[in-house]
């Protein structure tokens, strides 16, 4: 756990750490440049402090982990980086104090990636604790913390994790990241709105001046932006992250390559993957991803397994770059012949073959799977009517009636659906026929509410609990923000609503607003 005292040395750090001097055994850029193709290096002299947007960690292998960094003097400015090559050194100690340096390096950070850095560290320990920080020139990161996940064959006692999603920087304060940086867990799960593409709105609780982002300059700066937040560099820097994204990091309720329907000027597809691949290319240059997930154009490899000994494995999906185009006009209406298409689908045949191969082969415990919009259906007119949101799994009815008959039939141990998206707590189970409510109960689904978007919220929204009897499999329903923290062992799964008094000021206060749980072998959730 990072505990307070750590914390706060955390956030007062840089005073300390810009102290740093290379040691004498520091690689010059003379002594690498000959591994670079005769690339000539910079000498290191940085206009001001380089590491303004911290560090981070991710994707836990049991030997092997991604550090990330960015050398960014000006954050909002393109990074205030002179165009040429700058080497970054790297080192991994078995202590906070960085005493026992069991891994160091260089790294050489291009213009062509923001000055950014992916370190893929090998040979480590499985299920251990490990400390890393960079330096450049003169200076020197924050310390970071990370956790190699556990041997495939491993008997994993306990996993705790959070889940994290929706946070709109201009609504509301990341005070949520500041609990979470103070939790005891393992891993961070982030499910997409990590950043929003849009314009400032009105009245905002904090002010930026930039208006919709479309080239990649824009879109590097709305990150350096959102990842100038302290609270948010302290959760990074606390735990290991495993990522991925929704619409807003391109284009709210984009799909594929289809833009959303407006009056943007980037309608064209061939104009809209462009801004695409500027959206793509700016996520991977901020988040800790393998290499495996660098872009080529408009195209992103996101969706991946990690396992976590025998306990766990999360398959990562992506529901937003292969889906075909919401039907019926999007927006929530009553179903129509679009819905049904059975060719429509969310995911692409591709990814959603492997997430089948994946359950099917699985031999841990649980089974997570860990996406953007809600699976479980959601009727939301009370009466006979029917209406469903159309950017969600109900919109691609064959998709959602494929994975319930899946989960039904061939029955994955333990699975548990993670969501996000609509800025509310929700905890579901998972029927082979939502129409039915006696049908089989096939999985759990807990969505996390937003980190700040939609503002402070509140307990309760009428105009959902009006819809709540037609949707007997929703077991919960909470409109404040906060997030989900779990606690996994093999008998049994634990969900702790954590949830913010308020967003809008720094004095929100936290607290469990629900607990519930899944028993192994026992599909569906349970009041704890």
């Amino acid at each position: 756990m990072l505990n307070h005292r750590a914390f706060e040395r955390f956030l007062n750090g840089k005073v300390n750490r810009r102290k740093l001097i290379l040691g004498a055994g520091a690689l010059t850029g003379l002594a690498i440049a000959s591994q670079f193709s005769g690339r000539v290096l910079a000498q290191v002299k940085f206009s001001s402090y380089p590491f303004t947007l911290g560090v981070a960690s991710g994707e836990p292998y049991p030997t092997s982990v991604i550090l990330w960094t960015r050398l960014a003097p000006e954050p909002l400015n393109g990074g205030g980086m002179p165009k040429v090559n700058v080497p970054i050194n790297w080192e991994v100690a078995s202590d906070p104090n960085m005493k026992n340096i069991v891994a160091k390096g260089t790294e050489i950070a291009i213009p062509e990636l923001a000055h950014s850095v992916r370190v893929e560290v090998n040979q480590l320990k499985p299920d251990t604790w490990y400390w890393y920080r960079f330096t450049s020139g003169a200076e020197a990161s924050p310390i970071g913390r990370t956790r190699t996940a556990p041997k495939p064959e491993s008997n994993l006692n306990k996993f705790a994790f959070a889940l994290a999603n929706c946070q709109q920087y201009q609504t509301g304060y990341y005070t949520a990241y500041k609990y979470m940086a103070q939790e005891d867990l393992d891993l961070v799960v982030h499910v997409g709105d990590y950043i929003y593409e849009g314009a400032i709105a009105q009245n905002p609780i904090r002010n930026y001046t930039a208006g919709e982002i479309f080239t990649l300059e824009d879109y590097r700066n709305r990150h350096a932006l959102y990842k100038t937040d302290e609270y948010l560099q302290a959760a990074h820097a606390a735990f290991p992250w495993i990522v991925t994204w929704d619409d807003h990091e391109v284009e709210n309720n984009y799909a594929n390559y289809i833009s959303e329907i407006d009056d943007e000027p980037d309608q064209d597809p061939a104009v809209f993957l462009q801004r695409r691949a500027y959206a793509y290319q700016a996520y991977y240059e901020h988040m800790p991803l393998r290499p495996f997930s660098k872009p080529s154009g408009p195209d992103m490899q996101l969706y991946r397994r990690l396992q976590f000994g025998k306990l766990a494995t999360f398959h990562m999906l992506d529901t937003r770059q292969y889906r075909t185009d919401q039907p019926c006009g999007d927006g929530t209406k009553e179903r129509c012949e679009q819905t049904l298409d059975p060719n429509a689908t969310i995911t692409g045949k591709r990814q959603e073959d492997w997430l089948y191969r994946g359950l099917d082969r699985s031999q841990t415990r649980w089974n997570v799977i860990a996406q953007q919009v809600i699976v479980a259906q959601r009727d939301t007119t009370p009466g006979p009517i029917q209406t469903f949101s159309m950017d969600k799994w109900d919109g691609y009815y064959a998709s959602q009636r494929r994975l319930m008959n899946f989960l039904a039939q061939r029955k994955p141990s333990n699975p548990v659906v993670l969501s996000g998206d609509v800025h509310n707590n929700w905890a579901i189970d998972l029927k082979a026929d939502f129409d039915k409510p006696e049908s089989a109960t096939v999985g759990a689904e807990f969505v996390g509410t937003s980190i700040t978007s939609g503002g402070d919220g509140a307990d309760s929204n009428p105009t959902v609990e009006a819809y709540l009897p037609d949707n007997p499999h929703i077991k919960f329903f909470n409109n404040q923000r906060g997030y989900v923290r779990f606690t996994v062992t093999p008998q049994l799964w634990t969900s702790d609503y954590k949830v913010l008094s308020n967003v809008t000021t720094l004095s929100g206060t936290i607290s469990t607003r629900a607990t519930f749980v899944v028993e192994n072998g026992r599909p569906g959730l349970q009041p704890a």
